[in-house]
């Protein structure tokens, strides 16, 4: 089976590298027209090198006049749009609750979960008048568990499933289907510093803590950005036409966190 977006009009947020690139690429080749936003603009600058024909600028998302930005941009260059991929977010502090500072709790929340509220609150009127569509939210395996020294991300985490399901029963009657991805521990430098950060704060090697991480997983994997990936281009495409206000986990079966 052949997924294909031709002609499908599409943002993704933090599609510099990562799993946003991973998918970035995929769209592309499934013939989708696309804008993105990252806040690396090196990262960036690739993406408009690679592929001169996808629409990016610099946003985060956490601000509401930089999301206005990036929307506008797209709906210039696009004329519409059909799809919205909200990937961006970010680790948040690996420490006991006690230890974690208000503001970095409150930039957690604002970029995992306030920047998911933005994207949709722009994206969704647009999406509505193109007869329907998808959206997909980055959650996280972290959303299901709980994840002891992770609380601002677990929380956020928790709270896009939420986000999500809601927003599949609102826009349900419009066409609009929404759906979170929980994706296991990503292969990359972003797990790296996750890893050496719990691996500090347990007082564990870098190593432990990492066949620790994989051994959370039946299947005993990490999974790749690509799989990532995959499953949003199958959310999007005619053949996920009836999936809506699921939590899907892409993980390798993960059992626990802690």
């Amino acid at each position: 089976m052949e997924l294909r977006l031709d002609g499908q009009r599409v943002v993704i947020t933090a599609a510099a590298a990562g799993i946003g690139r991973a998918t970035l690429e995929t769209f592309v080749a499934a013939g989708a027209r696309v804008c993105v936003c990252d806040v690396d603009a090196k990262g960036l600058e690739d993406v408009r090198a690679t592929l001169p024909e996808v629409g990016a600028t610099i946003a985060d998302v956490s601000d509401a006049g930089a999301v206005d930005a990036l929307f506008d941009m797209a709906l210039a260059k696009l004329g519409g749009l059909d799809i919205l991929v909200n990937n961006a977010g970010i680790a948040g502090p690996t420490a006991p609750i006690e230890a974690i500072e208000p503001e970095d709790w409150a930039r957690t929340l604002e970029v995992n979960l306030t920047g998911q509220y933005l994207c949709a609150r722009r994206a969704v009127p647009h999406i509505r008048a193109a007869g329907g569509g998808s959206i997909v939210n980055l959650s996280s395996a972290a959303g299901r568990f709980g994840f002891a020294l992770r609380t601002p991300y677990a929380a956020s985490k928790w709270a896009v499933v939420g986000l999500s399901k809601s927003l599949a029963i609102e826009l349900g009657p419009d066409q609009i289907r929404v759906n979170a991805i929980c994706p296991g521990a990503v292969e990359g430098e972003r797990i790296d510093r996750v890893i050496a950060a719990k691996a500090e704060a347990l007082g564990i090697t870098f190593e432990a803590m990492r066949s620790e991480l994989v051994e959370k997983a039946s299947m005993k994997h990490m999974v790749s950005a690509q799989d990532i990936a995959n499953m949003i281009l199958y959310l999007c495409s005619d053949a996920g036409r009836l999936v809506s206000g699921q939590a899907i986990g892409v993980d390798g079966n993960v059992e626990y966190l802690r």
